[in-house]
């Protein structure tokens, strides 16, 4: 306890007491549509039993002209959120909810445009969206007050209206982007107009003991929205008694990484614009920036950097890591490694997920304090060693079974102790890690430097054998483009090819003045090698087969900056829709897919991120020898730690 002093300490905001200062903003998860369900109760209930203080529910629109996920705009919201609200109170953790408009972010909630400041189109958007009236913003600020009174009827601590971020109220507060010639538009008094005016009518609605706090930030582009001005209007709702806190975010939709970096960013990377926002401030302020350990929370407090730290991907990652790290086992704490593809990228293509928790959105059904001993415990032998093998491990020990886990090579981990060499990529190997010292501690009996075959593990008697062997690169003389599978590629001898893993067991290194990255999978492992490469000196042509860069991690954001970081350095190109016809000592003909004609290509190196080939031998040599019988991970399919892990986990909880 003493450990934390400032982090267990509690808070009060407005008439609400929060007992630590731990706080989970609000985050989109997509688990519920329109109302609240059993899967974001559940979902909630986990971490609020973790020890969290407060959580903000996320975005909850107030008017049907601009949708995302939960909706306040009617009287059909408040029994739903009453479920909740009444599932939470037995744990202390307090809860708010956010409420929202997108402005020309998203669409109606009859799919048409939707409303917003003027008729200038957003970052991401299809059409121009409607510009409202005067009439319709007085409109839009009567349903912010009306769906704060239904939060409070639901019996909800408080409200939080986002006015940050690029939504609405960022739109308006824009001398860019608003270029309305009324009251709501031209100086500054006029843009914060519609805001205050929202907080107002949300003060009128509701009783003086229900928290109201805003959540606020600029553009990463100063032009847009500068952080002064933004403090300047903290200030000013601060000074009215409008607000009870300021939840300080930084970025918006023209740089939207900003507002949830990955791991190539340091923790309390947004700390030189909050405290910028946050000047002269007497109500409790809020920031967030990667924080994921109770330590960071606990010196940003000490330094007087915040009131109150958001750890949103770290419970995320561990619903219990408020619970273990006060305990005394910060060590059993999940990391969460910063990839943001299981929990951005997830929203961005159906609902939440995590890459390192198998069971998030399923806490329903598979949250880990529903594992019980099985009732007839099993001999259970794991075959590999990576995170996918390591995780059935680990979860089937959880239930009682008698595991051995068997690794051909001298140590855990698998393709992570490799990826985890290559620049920005250090925090992947937490995970393998982590789980190294779960099956350790555990009791799981680990055999390395093990080769076995099939007939060594019938030897074992198993009644469980869960197949874990992972995957190989596609060595660069059987390389064959899944664009053009028909098309052999040339390779000139003395030309020098590598594989993605060949270039991360090499590390730092001279691999000349130019290269090529061909990219089959449009993953990360792609990037990280064009980082490696532009990190030596090199020249960097980027060449894939996809309409993008990287198309399979563009919702998590890390594209985003990685391509700020590789065109800043001067070196680097991207060619899309495109194959290899040769390699060549010192250089590469590429053409595009639709045409043929091909440019020939400055290359001292090239490296060739394909799919990997399974190992999976043994499985096919054990099929029908043992009574129950697995395969997970890269064995199965070669693709990434998320549905590694989680078929891992899900293979040992179906041990019978």
């Amino acid at each position: 306890m003493s450990l934390y002093k400032r982090v267990f300490s509690p808070i009060r905001i407005g008439g609400v007491e929060v007992p630590n200062r731990i706080v989970r903003t609000a985050h989109a998860t997509r688990l519920a549509h329109r109302y609240v369900n059993d899967d974001l109760i559940a979902y909630h209930l986990e971490r609020a039993k973790g020890g969290a203080g407060l959580s903000i529910i996320e975005s909850t629109s107030v008017h049907p002209s601009s949708t995302f996920s939960l909706s306040a705009a009617d009287d059909g919201a408040i029994a739903p959120m009453r479920r909740l609200v009444d599932a939470i109170a037995p744990s202390g953790m307090k809860l708010f909810t956010q409420l929202w408009h997108g402005g020309y972010t998203d669409p109606a909630a009859d799919g048409g445009l939707p409303w917003a400041v003027t008729a200038l189109p957003g970052r991401y958007s299809v059409a121009p969206p409607i510009p409202m009236t005067t009439g319709q913003i007085g409109e839009l600020v009567d349903a912010y007050g009306q769906a704060a009174a239904r939060m409070q009827a639901a019996g909800l601590d408080g409200v939080e209206v986002l006015a940050g971020a690029g939504y609405l109220f960022s739109q308006f507060f824009s001398p860019v982007l608003n270029q309305r010639q009324d009251e709501y538009g031209g100086s500054f008094d006029n843009r914060i107009r519609a805001l205050l005016e929202t907080l107002r009518a949300i003060r009128a609605a509701t009783s003086p003991g229900f928290a109201l706090g805003v959540r606020l930030g600029a553009s990463t582009d100063e032009r847009i929205l500068s952080t002064a001005d933004v403090n300047a209007i903290a200030l000013r709702a601060q000074a009215e008694g409008l607000i009870d806190f300021v939840n300080i975010t930084h970025g918006d939709y023209y740089f939207h990484v900003e507002r949830y970096a990955g791991m190539d960013r340091p923790v309390g990377y947004q700390l030189p614009a909050s405290e910028r926002v946050g000047q002269g401030l007497t109500v409790p302020r809020i920031i967030v920036g990667r924080y994921a350990t109770l330590d960071d929370a606990e010196q940003a407090l000490k330094e007087g950097q915040a009131d109150m730290v958001n750890i949103v991907r770290g419970m995320i990652a561990d619903p219990m890591l408020v619970a273990k790290a006060r305990a005394g086992r910060g060590t059993e704490v999940r990391p969460c490694i910063g990839c943001n593809q299981g929990c951005i990228g997830g929203v961005f293509t159906g609902r939440m997920r995590c890459a390192v928790n198998p069971v998030v959105g399923d806490e329903a059904r598979l949250a880990e304090d529903r594992i019980v001993p099985a009732p007839s415990p099993r001999k259970v032998l794991v075959v590999g060693g990576g995170v996918a093998g390591m995780e059935a491990a680990r979860t089937a020990r959880l239930m009682g079974h008698r595991v051995t886990l068997i690794e051909a090579t001298s140590g855990l981990g698998g393709l992570l102790n490799q990826a985890r060499h290559l620049p920005k990529l250090h925090l992947i190997g937490d995970i393998a890690l982590w789980l190294e010292g779960e099956i350790y501690r555990l009791g799981v009996d680990v055999r390395l430097s093990t080769y076995v075959e099939a007939g060594e593990v019938l030897a074992e008697n198993p009644d469980v054998v869960i197949v874990a062997t992972g995957s190989q690169p596609t060595e660069a003389s059987g390389f064959r483009q899944t664009a053009d599978p028909a098309a052999g590629l040339r390779i000139a001898p003395g030309a020098r090819v590598l594989t993605s893993l060949d270039l991360c067991m090499a590390g730092a290194g001279d691999y000349g003045k130019t290269a090529i990255v061909f990219d089959d999978i449009g993953h990360y492992e792609a990037i990280g090698c064009c980082e490696a490469l532009i990190a030596s000196g090199a020249e960097v042509t980027y060449v894939t087969r996809h309409l993008m860069f990287a198309p399979a991690v563009e919702g998590t954001g890390r594209t985003q900056a990685a391509l700020q970081r590789f065109h800043r350095s001067g070196r680097f190109r991207v060619l899309t829709q495109s194959a290899l016809v040769s390699i060549d000592q010192g250089s590469a003909e590429v053409r595009p897919l639709y045409g043929d004609t091909p440019e020939n290509v400055s290359a001292d190196t090239v490296v060739l991120v394909g799919y990997r080939q399974s190992q999976n031998e043994i499985w096919q040599a054990l099929q029908g020898r043992v009574p129950q019988l697995h395969i997970v991970g890269d064995a199965l399919s070669a693709r990434d730690i998320q549905p590694a892990i989680r078929e891992g986990h899900l293979a040992a909880r179906s041990i019978a």
